[in-house]
């Protein structure tokens, strides 16, 4: 229960701050880019050393599959963790919704330039980035160590500076699919279900045969 409590508590706050900056400068404009971007790496990096040595802070279900696919975690703790992590984002969003009733979207994640296909492949390529990175610094399906959530919050920065004026940088269903569903936004939603889960899987697939050559 200990895992689970920390993969709920450590969604909620990644959706309750992160989804919550883009709210927020929706309603200021005192944040930018830049600033949405360093919120959201700055929220992973203190979630993974509060939580790292708890539940290994996936807070993603794109990373709790990926690591049960590279054999890393158990199958059966699947369903658990990511019924956990959906509660937490919900939760985020429901309370976010209470406090901006104005706020129609949410902070929502969905195509600003280029059309879905473009967003698409992107995020498939970023999650795949994000999960070959956490892979490499991360021990078993432990995401914590002196550097790791340094690197890892550093990563998604990157990530959403680059991708967010595209795709909204999702990485994460979670992070995608409660906005969606509390603000009745869902029309594209299948982008961020199935292209995080892909790049992860994919990265995934990379590692595995980078592993079997040094081996």
């Amino acid at each position: 229960m200990r895992k689970y409590l920390s993969e709920c508590v450590g969604t909620f706050i990644l959706l309750f701050v992160g989804t919550g900056s883009v709210i927020v400068n929706q309603q200021t404009g005192a944040l930018g880019l830049v600033g949405i971007a360093a919120v959201w790496g700055l929220v992973i990096v203190a979630l993974i050393y509060a939580f790292g040595d708890i539940s290994g802070t996936h807070i993603n279900p794109a990373v709790t599959l990926a690591f049960a696919v590279d054999k890393r975690f158990e199958w059966k703790e699947v369903p658990a963790y990511l019924g956990s992590q959906l509660l937490g984002a919900f939760m985020a969003s429901g309370l976010l919704h209470f406090l901006f009733l104005d706020n129609k979207t949410l902070g929502i994640t969905q195509p600003l330039q280029g059309g879905e296909m473009q967003s698409f492949v992107l995020e498939v390529v970023m999650t795949f980035i994000l999960m070959m990175i956490i892979l490499r610094v991360s021990t078993g399906a432990k995401e914590k160590g002196i550097t790791a959530g340094i690197v890892i919050g550093a990563t998604v920065c990157l990530l959403v500076l680059f991708g967010g004026p595209i795709s909204g940088a999702s990485l994460n269903p979670t992070r995608s699919i409660a906005p969606a569903i509390v603000s009745g936004n869902m029309q594209n939603l299948w982008i961020y279900l199935t292209a995080p889960t892909l790049g992860a899987l994919l990265a995934v697939l990379v590692h595995r045969v980078w592993s079997n050559e040094s081996e």
